[in-house]
């Protein structure tokens, strides 16, 4: 079992902080801050600049901390937050399946860390290395209650209209 929860958080930990490697760095084929700010941007959150940085981290922090099995239900509910967020406003409405943009990746790497949470993060952890007990049911249904209402706080920040001003000319131009 040691050895399937490692392998569990070493892959899905280390998606997820490639994704915030991405975001942050620009690494692996990403945008860096200034192209996932100007995505985030389009999706409506502005200023995209912080955002991109929050993103970013909580990806790259999240995904190490799962993978190196460190502070587990802290680094489940940033994963949970990040894929959920992502789920409610990028993949729902193109359905399930992931060859059409749907949220069935995402999901499954939200509810991997939350499984992690509920099991533990195994023998070969940080956490266990320093005798810390983080796991079960009610660190694993704390975890997931905050990064649920992360992502409500984040998704709801969101300004869906653009300013007045985005796009108009000065009546002197």
């Amino acid at each position: 079992m040691d050895i399937g929860l490692l392998l569990i958080r070493l892959t899905v930990g280390g998606i997820i902080a490639a994704h915030g490697a991405q975001k942050l760095l620009g690494a692996f084929g990403g945008h860096g801050i200034p192209g996932t700010a100007g995505f985030l941007e389009s999706l409506g959150f502005r200023p995209g600049r912080p955002y991109a940085w929050l993103l970013g981290t909580a990806e790259a922090v999240g995904g190490l901390l799962l993978a190196l099995g460190f502070l587990t239900p802290v680094s489940a509910a940033a994963v949970t937050g990040v894929m959920v967020t992502a789920i409610a406003v990028v993949h729902w409405q193109k359905g399930f399946f992931a060859q059409n943009g749907g949220y069935e990746f995402p999901l499954l790497l939200a509810v991997a860390a939350i499984a992690v949470a509920f099991a533990g993060p195994g023998r070969y952890s940080l956490d266990q290395a320093l005798d810390w007990q983080l796991a079960g049911g009610s660190w694993a249904v704390a975890a997931a209650a905050l990064g649920v209402l992360v992502s409500a706080a984040t998704a709801a920040s969101r300004n869906h209209r653009l300013p007045y001003w985005r796009g108009r000319r000065s009546a002197t131009a």
